[in-house]
Protein backbone atom coordinates (compact mmCIF):
# COMPACT_ATOMS: atom_id res chain seq x y z
CA UNK A 1 0.00 0.00 0.00
CA UNK A 2 1.74 3.24 -0.98
CA UNK A 3 4.85 1.81 -1.08
CA UNK A 4 6.44 5.27 -2.22
CA UNK A 5 4.79 7.73 0.12
CA UNK A 6 5.77 4.66 2.94
CA UNK A 7 9.53 5.18 1.70
CA UNK A 8 9.18 8.87 1.84
CA UNK A 9 7.76 8.92 5.40
CA UNK A 10 10.58 6.45 6.67
CA UNK A 11 13.11 8.66 5.05
CA UNK A 12 12.00 11.27 7.67
CA UNK A 13 13.48 9.78 10.21
CA UNK A 14 16.71 7.94 8.60
CA UNK A 15 17.20 11.47 6.79
CA UNK A 16 17.49 12.80 10.55
CA UNK A 17 14.37 15.68 9.41
CA UNK A 18 12.19 14.48 12.56
CA UNK A 19 13.24 12.36 15.16
CA UNK A 20 10.59 10.02 15.11
CA UNK A 21 6.74 9.29 13.08
CA UNK A 22 3.81 7.75 13.54
CA UNK A 23 1.51 7.18 10.31
CA UNK A 24 -1.54 5.96 8.94
CA UNK A 25 -2.59 4.69 5.30
CA UNK A 26 -6.25 4.32 5.03
CA UNK A 27 -7.09 2.20 1.71
CA UNK A 28 -10.66 1.56 2.23
CA UNK A 29 -11.36 -0.97 4.82
CA UNK A 30 -7.46 -1.80 4.95
CA UNK A 31 -5.45 0.21 7.70
CA UNK A 32 -1.57 0.45 7.51
CA UNK A 33 0.03 1.62 10.87
CA UNK A 34 3.79 2.46 12.03
CA UNK A 35 5.33 4.21 14.73
CA UNK A 36 9.34 4.30 14.63
CA UNK A 37 12.11 6.63 15.34
CA UNK A 38 12.88 8.63 18.89
CA UNK A 39 10.10 10.43 21.07
CA UNK A 40 12.64 12.83 22.08
CA UNK A 41 16.45 13.50 21.41
CA UNK A 42 17.33 15.72 24.62
CA UNK A 43 17.68 16.27 27.61
CA UNK A 44 17.81 12.45 26.72
CA UNK A 45 17.53 10.30 23.25
CA UNK A 46 14.07 7.83 24.20
CA UNK A 47 12.81 5.52 21.85
CA UNK A 48 9.54 6.49 20.13
CA UNK A 49 6.50 3.62 21.13
CA UNK A 50 2.76 3.60 19.97
CA UNK A 51 0.08 5.51 21.57
CA UNK A 52 1.38 8.16 22.96
CA UNK A 53 0.10 11.48 22.55
CA UNK A 54 0.99 14.67 20.25
CA UNK A 55 0.58 18.16 20.26
CA UNK A 56 -1.46 18.50 16.98
CA UNK A 57 -1.17 22.17 16.33
CA UNK A 58 -3.47 23.12 13.94
CA UNK A 59 -5.19 20.29 13.06
CA UNK A 60 -7.25 21.05 16.30
CA UNK A 61 -9.04 23.69 13.39
CA UNK A 62 -10.53 20.72 11.64
CA UNK A 63 -11.14 18.28 13.97
CA UNK A 64 -12.70 20.30 16.82
CA UNK A 65 -13.39 23.65 15.69
CA UNK A 66 -14.83 23.32 12.16
CA UNK A 67 -16.59 19.89 13.05
CA UNK A 68 -18.77 22.37 15.82
CA UNK A 69 -19.61 24.88 13.47
CA UNK A 70 -20.54 22.42 10.70
CA UNK A 71 -22.64 21.22 13.40
CA UNK A 72 -24.15 24.51 13.76
CA UNK A 73 -24.58 25.35 10.76
CA UNK A 74 -26.39 22.32 9.28
CA UNK A 75 -28.92 22.11 12.36
CA UNK A 76 -29.79 25.98 11.48
CA UNK A 77 -28.33 27.98 14.61
CA UNK A 78 -25.69 29.30 12.48
CA UNK A 79 -25.45 30.10 8.86
CA UNK A 80 -22.61 30.19 6.87
CA UNK A 81 -23.57 34.06 5.89
CA UNK A 82 -23.96 35.12 9.34
CA UNK A 83 -21.54 38.26 10.21
CA UNK A 84 -18.90 37.67 13.11
CA UNK A 85 -20.44 40.72 14.21
CA UNK A 86 -23.81 39.52 14.93
CA UNK A 87 -21.80 37.19 17.76
CA UNK A 88 -18.75 39.30 18.26
CA UNK A 89 -19.90 43.16 18.59
CA UNK A 90 -16.57 44.10 19.46
CA UNK A 91 -15.57 43.34 15.98
CA UNK A 92 -15.80 46.76 13.63
CA UNK A 93 -16.28 45.52 9.74
CA UNK A 94 -19.59 44.28 9.39
CA UNK A 95 -18.83 42.38 6.11
CA UNK A 96 -17.01 39.91 7.54
CA UNK A 97 -18.90 36.74 7.87
CA UNK A 98 -18.42 33.19 9.08
CA UNK A 99 -17.32 31.82 5.61
CA UNK A 100 -14.57 34.03 5.21
CA UNK A 101 -13.18 32.94 8.53
CA UNK A 102 -13.48 29.32 7.67
CA UNK A 103 -11.90 29.69 3.91
CA UNK A 104 -9.23 31.98 5.02
CA UNK A 105 -10.05 34.92 2.48
CA UNK A 106 -11.38 37.41 6.34
CA UNK A 107 -8.57 40.02 5.04
CA UNK A 108 -8.18 40.33 9.09
CA UNK A 109 -4.35 40.84 9.94
CA UNK A 110 -1.88 43.34 12.02
CA UNK A 111 0.68 43.59 13.98
CA UNK A 112 -0.11 43.26 17.49
CA UNK A 113 2.72 44.28 19.83
CA UNK A 114 4.10 41.81 22.33
CA UNK A 115 1.34 39.79 21.71
CA UNK A 116 2.83 36.77 23.55
CA UNK A 117 3.26 38.80 27.10
CA UNK A 118 -0.64 39.81 27.16
CA UNK A 119 -2.91 38.45 29.52
CA UNK A 120 -5.95 36.28 27.66
CA UNK A 121 -8.31 39.07 28.12
CA UNK A 122 -5.85 41.69 26.72
CA UNK A 123 -4.84 39.33 23.93
CA UNK A 124 -8.70 38.60 23.08
CA UNK A 125 -9.47 42.47 22.94
CA UNK A 126 -5.76 42.87 20.54
CA UNK A 127 -7.29 40.49 18.07
CA UNK A 128 -10.77 41.50 17.84
CA UNK A 129 -9.54 44.81 17.21
CA UNK A 130 -7.79 43.80 14.11
CA UNK A 131 -8.34 45.97 10.78
CA UNK A 132 -9.95 43.86 7.67
CA UNK A 133 -7.06 44.46 4.95
CA UNK A 134 -7.00 44.57 1.07
CA UNK A 135 -6.65 40.94 0.41
CA UNK A 136 -10.66 40.82 1.75
CA UNK A 137 -12.30 37.98 -0.33
CA UNK A 138 -9.55 38.12 -3.10
CA UNK A 139 -6.66 35.97 -1.44
CA UNK A 140 -6.46 33.39 0.82
CA UNK A 141 -4.03 34.37 3.88
CA UNK A 142 -3.70 31.04 6.19
CA UNK A 143 -3.81 32.33 10.11
CA UNK A 144 -5.14 31.40 13.39
CA UNK A 145 -7.50 34.32 13.46
CA UNK A 146 -10.34 33.58 11.92
CA UNK A 147 -10.58 29.89 13.78
CA UNK A 148 -10.17 32.00 17.14
CA UNK A 149 -13.18 34.02 16.08
CA UNK A 150 -14.61 30.95 15.44
CA UNK A 151 -14.13 29.74 18.94
CA UNK A 152 -15.70 32.63 20.49
CA UNK A 153 -18.37 32.82 18.52
CA UNK A 154 -18.94 28.87 19.52
CA UNK A 155 -18.29 30.21 23.24
CA UNK A 156 -21.06 33.07 22.20
CA UNK A 157 -23.61 30.42 21.29
CA UNK A 158 -23.11 27.59 23.84
CA UNK A 159 -21.90 29.76 27.12
CA UNK A 160 -18.44 27.61 27.76
CA UNK A 161 -15.39 27.79 27.12
CA UNK A 162 -14.91 26.85 23.23
CA UNK A 163 -12.15 23.32 24.31
CA UNK A 164 -14.87 22.08 26.65
CA UNK A 165 -17.64 22.44 23.97
CA UNK A 166 -15.18 20.42 21.23
CA UNK A 167 -14.80 17.71 23.95
CA UNK A 168 -18.74 17.56 25.11
CA UNK A 169 -19.63 17.44 21.41
CA UNK A 170 -16.96 16.42 19.48
CA UNK A 171 -14.23 14.31 21.01
CA UNK A 172 -16.48 11.97 23.66
CA UNK A 173 -19.08 11.15 21.02
CA UNK A 174 -16.60 10.08 18.76
CA UNK A 175 -15.12 7.91 21.48
CA UNK A 176 -11.48 9.84 20.71
CA UNK A 177 -10.24 8.28 24.15
CA UNK A 178 -6.74 9.99 23.98
CA UNK A 179 -8.04 13.29 22.43
CA UNK A 180 -7.66 15.63 25.29
CA UNK A 181 -6.37 19.66 25.71
CA UNK A 182 -5.40 18.36 29.42
CA UNK A 183 -3.24 15.51 28.43
CA UNK A 184 -0.80 13.67 30.93
CA UNK A 185 2.82 15.15 30.07
CA UNK A 186 4.12 11.33 30.78
CA UNK A 187 2.46 10.30 27.60
CA UNK A 188 3.27 13.29 25.38
CA UNK A 189 6.12 13.69 22.42
CA UNK A 190 7.80 16.84 23.43
CA UNK A 191 7.90 19.21 21.06
CA UNK A 192 10.54 22.69 21.26
CA UNK A 193 11.76 24.12 24.91
CA UNK A 194 10.80 27.06 26.12
CA UNK A 195 12.72 29.09 28.92
CA UNK A 196 14.91 26.29 29.46
CA UNK A 197 11.45 23.60 29.99
CA UNK A 198 10.89 20.34 27.79
CA UNK A 199 6.91 21.51 26.51
CA UNK A 200 5.80 18.19 26.89
CA UNK A 201 2.22 18.01 27.37
CA UNK A 202 2.32 21.60 27.21
CA UNK A 203 0.84 23.25 24.11
CA UNK A 204 3.37 24.50 21.36
CA UNK A 205 1.21 27.37 20.09
CA UNK A 206 1.73 30.74 22.23
CA UNK A 207 -1.30 32.26 21.69
CA UNK A 208 -2.87 29.07 23.20
CA UNK A 209 -0.84 28.38 25.93
CA UNK A 210 -2.21 32.31 26.88
CA UNK A 211 -6.06 31.83 26.07
CA UNK A 212 -6.09 28.39 27.39
CA UNK A 213 -9.40 26.81 26.98
CA UNK A 214 -10.95 29.60 25.03
CA UNK A 215 -8.62 28.79 21.85
CA UNK A 216 -10.20 27.31 18.99
CA UNK A 217 -6.89 27.24 16.52
CA UNK A 218 -4.71 24.70 18.61
CA UNK A 219 -4.20 23.00 21.69
CA UNK A 220 -5.28 19.53 21.34
CA UNK A 221 -3.49 16.27 21.96
CA UNK A 222 -4.33 12.85 20.82
CA UNK A 223 -2.65 9.56 19.63
CA UNK A 224 -2.44 8.37 15.84
CA UNK A 225 -5.63 5.68 16.69
CA UNK A 226 -7.78 9.02 17.46
CA UNK A 227 -6.78 10.22 14.00
CA UNK A 228 -7.47 6.81 12.40
CA UNK A 229 -10.65 6.81 14.26
CA UNK A 230 -11.75 10.79 13.23
CA UNK A 231 -10.71 10.05 9.61
CA UNK A 232 -13.00 6.82 9.17
CA UNK A 233 -15.52 8.47 10.74
CA UNK A 234 -15.08 11.44 7.99
CA UNK A 235 -14.93 8.96 5.35
CA UNK A 236 -18.12 7.32 6.62
CA UNK A 237 -16.35 4.05 7.11
CA UNK A 238 -17.41 4.28 11.01
CA UNK A 239 -21.28 3.56 11.12
CA UNK A 240 -20.97 2.52 15.10
CA UNK A 241 -19.93 6.12 15.14
CA UNK A 242 -22.76 9.07 15.39
CA UNK A 243 -23.19 11.30 12.49
CA UNK A 244 -22.13 14.72 13.87
CA UNK A 245 -22.47 15.99 10.29
CA UNK A 246 -24.58 13.55 7.93
CA UNK A 247 -22.18 12.65 5.38
CA UNK A 248 -24.69 14.55 2.49
CA UNK A 249 -22.74 17.83 3.83
CA UNK A 250 -19.42 16.06 4.98
CA UNK A 251 -19.39 15.43 0.82
CA UNK A 252 -19.91 18.79 -0.33
CA UNK A 253 -16.95 19.74 1.79
CA UNK A 254 -15.32 18.56 -1.08
CA UNK A 255 -15.43 21.71 -3.14
CA UNK A 256 -14.13 25.49 -3.24
CA UNK A 257 -16.62 27.41 -1.20
CA UNK A 258 -14.01 30.75 -1.98
CA UNK A 259 -15.26 33.30 -4.45
CA UNK A 260 -12.28 33.24 -7.12
CA UNK A 261 -11.65 29.72 -6.71
CA UNK A 262 -8.54 29.97 -4.63
CA UNK A 263 -8.66 26.38 -3.15
CA UNK A 264 -10.25 26.52 0.07
CA UNK A 265 -13.22 24.40 1.86
CA UNK A 266 -15.26 24.80 4.71
CA UNK A 267 -11.89 24.28 7.25
CA UNK A 268 -10.07 22.15 4.81
CA UNK A 269 -7.23 23.11 2.07
CA UNK A 270 -8.01 21.34 -1.16
CA UNK A 271 -5.74 19.40 -3.47
CA UNK A 272 -6.31 18.61 -6.30
CA UNK A 273 -5.68 15.21 -8.12
CA UNK A 274 -5.10 14.64 -11.80
CA UNK A 275 -8.88 13.50 -12.20
CA UNK A 276 -11.61 13.18 -9.87
CA UNK A 277 -12.96 15.40 -6.85
CA UNK A 278 -10.58 17.18 -4.78
CA UNK A 279 -8.95 15.72 -1.58
CA UNK A 280 -9.30 17.52 1.83
CA UNK A 281 -6.00 18.27 3.88
CA UNK A 282 -4.72 20.26 6.79
CA UNK A 283 -1.69 20.51 8.37
CA UNK A 284 -0.27 21.42 11.82
CA UNK A 285 2.88 23.32 12.97
CA UNK A 286 4.13 21.15 14.74
CA UNK A 287 4.49 18.06 12.07
CA UNK A 288 0.98 17.14 11.77
CA UNK A 289 -0.83 16.04 8.62
CA UNK A 290 -4.46 15.16 7.81
CA UNK A 291 -6.03 14.28 4.25
CA UNK A 292 -8.83 12.57 3.05
CA UNK A 293 -9.94 11.59 -0.32
CA UNK A 294 -13.30 10.48 -0.04
CA UNK A 295 -14.48 9.34 -3.74
CA UNK A 296 -12.03 7.06 -3.28
CA UNK A 297 -12.29 5.99 0.47
CA UNK A 298 -8.29 6.57 1.01
CA UNK A 299 -6.70 8.43 3.68
CA UNK A 300 -3.28 10.32 4.90
CA UNK A 301 -2.01 10.72 8.78
CA UNK A 302 1.08 12.04 9.75
CA UNK A 303 2.06 12.59 13.10
CA UNK A 304 5.33 13.81 13.83
CA UNK A 305 7.59 16.66 16.05
CA UNK A 306 9.26 18.37 13.77
CA UNK A 307 9.91 21.18 16.20
CA UNK A 308 12.05 18.85 18.09
CA UNK A 309 14.61 19.44 19.25
CA UNK A 310 14.86 22.35 17.17
CA UNK A 311 11.91 25.44 15.62
CA UNK A 312 13.79 26.17 12.65
CA UNK A 313 13.35 22.71 10.82
CA UNK A 314 11.66 24.31 6.83
CA UNK A 315 13.73 21.24 5.34
CA UNK A 316 10.30 19.56 6.65
CA UNK A 317 8.42 21.52 4.94
CA UNK A 318 9.80 20.54 1.40
CA UNK A 319 9.39 16.67 2.54
CA UNK A 320 6.24 17.59 3.50
CA UNK A 321 4.87 18.61 0.09
CA UNK A 322 6.55 15.88 -1.62
CA UNK A 323 4.81 13.36 0.73
CA UNK A 324 1.55 14.96 -0.07
CA UNK A 325 2.37 14.85 -3.69
CA UNK A 326 3.18 11.23 -4.08
CA UNK A 327 0.06 9.94 -1.74
CA UNK A 328 -1.34 11.93 -4.23
CA UNK A 329 0.24 10.33 -7.14
CA UNK A 330 -0.29 6.97 -5.75
CA UNK A 331 -3.93 7.06 -5.93
CA UNK A 332 -5.72 3.76 -6.77
CA UNK A 333 -7.05 4.17 -10.31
Amino acid sequence: MYPQTQQLLHDLVTQKIVPGISYALINRSEVLTQTFGWRELVPQRRQLTPGLQYDLASLTKVIGTTTVILQLVEAKRLSLTDTVQRFLPEFQDERVQLWHLLTHTSGIAGFIPNRDQLPAAELKAALLKLPVTSTFERKVVYTDIGLLYLGWIIEAIYQQPVQQVMTEQVLQPLRLHDATFTPDPARCVPTNTRYGQLLQGIVHDPKARVLGEHCGSAGLFASLTDLQQFAQWYLGQRPDLPQLISRTFIKKLYADYTHHQLGRSLGWDLRYPRQGQPLLYHTGYTGTMLMLDDELQQGLIVLTNRVHPHEQNSAFLDWREKIAQQFIAELPN
